[in-house]
């Protein structure tokens, strides 16, 4: 199987820390965000990944290069322009061929293995589901009991940015146009092809300086113990 780490973002909201820095190059535990993903992917046995770049991406392919000397062989899908995430998966196809691949957003922290969910078995995509944090309770979707996922119900959980998912699902975009994935996401409801699982181990979204600092806080923790 490969991967793919989404990184082309700007993480607008981290303010003067990506002003100058990459997200995923922003640095938790002394190591870059993104480092932690290659070194799950390796043990995983996941070793062709494939990184979208955009924002200050030359920083991102200068730092990891080939990907040597994480155990792992990187490809980098170049955007001029960001793409958004439906779309930088889309212009990323040439490069992750015609199976189902793993995808993560690089600003997430996830101890979630790729062999916790399965085969898709007929989906398009099979979405990683987290509890509702402080900051999005309302949460993004419903996961019913036989493990497919509506758009509408309650309780609400939240996307993780995590994901087993199949080519086809943004294959019908037009390359090199901006598209949220959301749209891909809602059409597979629709054709009940879209599967979730509930996660309840570590995950965070770091989406601003101060989850940068609680995750910080959390690892030195657990350095100590």
């Amino acid at each position: 199987m490969k991967a793919m780490i989404l990184a082309a973002g700007r993480g607008s909201r981290m303010r003067e820390l990506t002003e100058h820095c990459p997200k995923p190059l922003l640095k938790v535990g002394g190591r870059a965000l993104i480092e932690y993903h290659l070194e799950r992917l390796r043990r995983a046995g996941i070793t062709d990944i494939v990184i979208n770049v955009s924002y200050l991406g030359d920083q991102i392919m200068t730092t990891l290069g080939d990907g040597a000397r994480y155990g792992v062989q990187l490809r980098y899908s170049v955007e001029a322009t960001a793409l958004e995430t439906g779309g930088g998966i889309r212009h990323a196809l040439p490069l992750l061929g015609n199976d189902p691949f793993w995808l993560v957003n690089a600003d997430v922290w996830c101890d979630i293995t790729p062999d916790s969910l399965g085969p898709l078995e007929g989906d398009l995509a099979r979405l990683v589901m987290v509890d509702p944090p402080e900051h999005h309770r309302q949460g993004d979707f419903y996961l019913d009991d036989a493990g497919r996922l509506h758009e509408k119900g309650t309780p609400g959980l939240v996307y993780a940015g995590v994901a087993l998912m199949h080519p086809s699902l943004v294959a019908d975009l037009d390359d090199d146009t901006p598209c949220p994935l959301k749209p891909c996401l809602i059409n597979a409801m629709q054709q009940q092809r879209l599967g979730g699982y509930h996660y309840k181990g570590q995950w965070s979204d770091i989406g601003t300086p101060e989850r940068l600092a609680a995750l910080e806080q959390q690892l030195s923790h657990q350095d100590r113990n």
